[in-house]
């Protein structure tokens, strides 16, 4: 974590553990987005798939990015709940701990590593016709300059990448509007020529043509709005790039002889000089060039936030944490990343290296999807995502079960390889890291919960943590503020508290019912779309804690709305979870007092959980009484010095569903 953190200005004139700029807008993302994607996938495997797959090839494509769909809404959740620098590392190791982080960590940047030097040796091929110099020599220069661009500035770099991509999309869309008009339908048939199967089969080959989509999450800490741009990047870069695939394939299935296409390492090359000549032919290979760029220019960027990212968290040396206070970017980072590169075009079999980096890919997605349900049944207070990906869990489990499937269909050697690449980051974790970080997670939580509800958690406490994310994400003023406050705002919102009294024993719809009539009638707001707002944040994960208490809590419409509402229910009331509550505090705001509603539900649950407190009195005392009672008591855990007002890590606090006019 960046707070208490070294901050020291060193001789080089940067700075340790300093937060990254927020430069990047909503084009410069989709742009990094695409341009990461948009290489040898298009300009290179189009052939290889269609000796597989015959015209279904393009249902192929098209299958391949239907499959990213739940990643994408993974990687968005979890990315608007912890917009850091590191990407699905972070999150993977806030879900599973340090050592599946690490392996993750250390995988992402050997995939984006290996895949960037690609797509620089891809850009080399074509040079080299043109330079009087070789392959290698190309990549290495091309690979300096993008260091170099990348230390300047993430926003220059973004720029660069803006034309290029610019240009990319430009010359995709001439090929495909000039080129449709010679596309020969004869070419199409028989459309299933390999049989139905070869199409999914090759769907899993074709898939890492949409590998670098998700890696953008890699450079959060740098973009503006995140909780709304990197969705909207993300969505909108998968159905660009998806639409500009099938389209592009679907051209040049038509327009070539499938004899010459099936035996082609340049399809798009061959397509155009089939319809246009040889002036056209050689634009498709400026456009190839343009993206092999894209790809590395990407790749470098969101590599190196890796390294940044892990050294933060203590896996790596102090080091890769510099910002240089010049271009405010993680120079150090950068320069590890090119130098590795440098070595991998001219040392490494890059081909196999790539093809374990797909692999790499494929796994991260597994723990991408299982990030946001550890996240969820974890019950972390301060886990507060402004976007929640649908149809959970049923789009999770699918993206797992997709990718494992994708998984089956990669070769056996490429796996072991992977495989025993993970073994050995995993050995040297062992032996180097594992006793220095100390970190819990939201697995570690929820499996607190299953041995012991009262277990402790060592470490780094990971909803304090993702507490001070918030903080940061949403602009809101530090504790030191609100403690001096604190007298004033509970004398405020408790004094204005109410309690409801329910003597028979209910079910959660009827007493989400009598709640909302409460809130309705006093804030003059439509009961239904309150109850329907209760049930469903019930569905998502109970709110009932521990010792027969629940805390719901929902955001509503409107302004200055911050209600306490204590329920009594002498029989007990059943919750869609099984779990029968007698007490439940109610908390509701509105949008503007968010700030203050996540502190009442880390007041409240730290109250619940001390030793001390005692639920009797909860049933038992008059509104007056009751009121005061709470304020004392929570007024006395302030005073304390080791009170932590975000909820205990092992509480079963869950984050406030997005109400009306939410729109974070």
């Amino acid at each position: 974590m960046e707070n208490g953190s070294r901050n020291d200005i060193s001789l080089f004139g940067d700075k340790i553990m300093e937060q990254l700029k927020r430069k990047l807008g909503l084009p410069e993302v989709f742009c990094i987005a695409s341009g990461a994607m948009i290489s040898s996938g298009l300009f290179i495997l189009p052939g290889l798939a269609f000796a597989y797959a015959g015209p279904a090839v393009i249902i192929s494509y098209l299958i391949a990015g239907l499959a990213c769909i739940p990643t994408v809404m993974s990687m968005a959740e979890l990315a608007s709940a912890m917009p850091k620098a590191g990407g699905d590392y972070f999150y993977i190791a806030r879900g599973f701990g340090p050592f599946v982080g690490t392996l993750s960590g250390f995988g992402s940047w050997f995939a984006l590593s290996f895949k960037s030097a690609w797509a620089l040796i891809g850009m080399g091929v074509y040079l080299s016709l043109l330079l009087p110099l070789s392959i290698q020599q190309i990549a290495v220069g091309l690979c300096a300059f993008f260091v170099v661009l990348n230390i300047i500035g993430v926003k220059e770099a973004s720029k660069f990448q803006v034309i290029l991509v610019a240009g990319l999309i430009t010359i995709l869309a001439v090929y495909i509007i000039w080129g449709g008009m010679y596309v020969e339908p004869a070419r199409l048939t028989p459309f299933f020529s390999r049989g139905h199967l070869a199409m999914f089969a090759t769907a899993s080959f074709v898939f890492v043509s949409y590998g670098g989509l998700t890696k953008i999450v890699a450079v959060a800490e740098e973009i503006e709005r995140p909780e709304r741009n990197l969705l909207f990047s993300m969505v909108l870069s998968l159905s660009v790039v998806t639409l500009l695939y099938v389209l592009v394939v679907f051209v040049t299935v038509g327009v070539v002889d499938a004899e010459v296409l099936a035996g082609t390492l340049m399809p798009l090359s061959k397509g155009a000089e089939t319809f246009s000549g040889k002036t056209f032919r050689n634009l498709i290979g400026l456009g190839a060039s343009l993206a092999f760029l894209t790809t590395a220019n990407a790749g470098i960027m969101s590599a190196s936030r890796y390294l940044l990212g892990m050294s933060r968290d203590g896996h790596l040396p102090h080091a890769f944490q510099r910002i240089s206070l010049r271009f405010k970017t993680p120079y150090v980072a950068i320069i590890a990343t090119g130098v590795f590169m440098t070595l991998a075009i001219l040392r490494l079999p890059l081909e196999m290296l790539v093809k374990m980096g797909s692999v790499i890919f494929l796994l991260l997605y597994i723990f991408t999807n299982a990030a946001v349900v550890l996240f969820r049944q974890s019950r972390i207070a301060n886990y507060r995502p402004t976007f929640r990906s649908p149809f959970y869990p049923y789009l999770h489990i699918a993206g797992i079960v997709i990718t494992l499937f994708l998984l089956l269909e990669v070769a056996t050697g490429v796996l072991f390889l992977t495989m025993l690449l993970l073994c050995v980051s995993a050995i040297v974790y062992k032996f180097t890291l594992h006793k220095k970080i100390v970190r819990d997670s939201a697995l570690e939580h929820i499996l607190s919960r299953l041995v012991s509800a009262d277990k402790e958690l060592t470490g780094v406490d990971v909803s304090t943590e993702l507490k001070e994310i918030v903080l940061s994400r949403d602009n809101l003023e530090d504790d030191t503020y609100y403690q001096k406050l604190k007298h004033e705002i509970f004398d405020e919102i408790l004094s204005k508290s109410s309690v409801l009294d329910i003597e028979e024993k209910v079910k959660a719809e009827p007493l989400f019912r009598r709640i909302s009539e409460v809130l309705a009638k006093e804030f003059s707001l439509d009961k239904l779309s309150l109850l329907r707002k209760f049930m469903e944040r019930e569905e998502t994960s109970s709110t009932v804690v521990e010792k027969g208490i629940a805390i719901p809590h929902l955001i509503i419409e409107g302004k200055n709305i911050l209600k306490v509402l204590f329920v009594r229910a002498g029989q007990g009331a059943v919750f869609p979870d099984g779990n029968t509550a007698h007490t439940a505090i109610v908390v509701v705001s509105s949008f503007d007092r968010r700030h203050l509603h996540l502190k009442m539900l880390g007041y409240f649950v730290n109250m619940i959980e001390d030793p001390d407190f005692n639920n009797e009195w909860l049933m038992e005392l008059k509104k007056e009484e009751l009121t005061a009672k709470v304020f004392e008591f929570i007024s006395m855990k302030i005073s304390r010095k080791d009170f932590n007002p975000s909820p205990h890590p092992s509480s079963r606090g869950d984050k406030p569903a997005r109400g009306e006019g939410d729109t974070r």
